[in-house]
């Protein structure tokens, strides 16, 4: 069992930067892979970043590439999204999730790969 907790949202202008946190619980964090979803008001929940359990893979969704850095730290049981350069269309309720594996091909962005999700945390980008 592993329970997530998501922290660093907030509201910032174009083009400013935040750094979300997800803290988890369960001595087993460190042999899960990781991911950032998020969903805005009436869509889709999408996949934003994902990386595997050492840290030595990762995948962006092509809205965020070169804008956004997923990293973990398995020694404090945290995975962080640094967001860079952040738009109006990046306002979203951002939720951290945890599954066993990344998978193959495309399968990390599909929702029914991951087993655990965090309650999320609001960014809101003003223009």
């Amino acid at each position: 069992q592993v329970q997530l907790v998501e922290s660093g949202g907030g509201m910032v202008q174009a083009g400013e930067s935040l750094r979300l946190s997800c803290a988890a619980s369960g001595r087993t964090f460190s042999t899960y892979a990781m991911g950032w979803f998020r969903q805005a008001p009436g869509k889709e929940r999408d996949f934003v970043a994902a990386i595997s359990w050492r840290g030595t893979t990762t995948h962006y969704a092509d809205s965020v590439k070169g804008r956004f850095t997923i990293s973990r730290d398995n020694a404090k049981n945290t995975v962080s999204l640094q967001m860079n350069s952040l738009k109006p269309e990046d306002t979203a309720v951002y939720l951290c999730a945890a599954t066993a594996s990344l998978g193959t091909s495309n399968l990390y962005t599909k929702l029914g790969t991951w087993y655990y999700w965090g309650q999320g945390t609001q960014v809101t980008v003003s223009s």
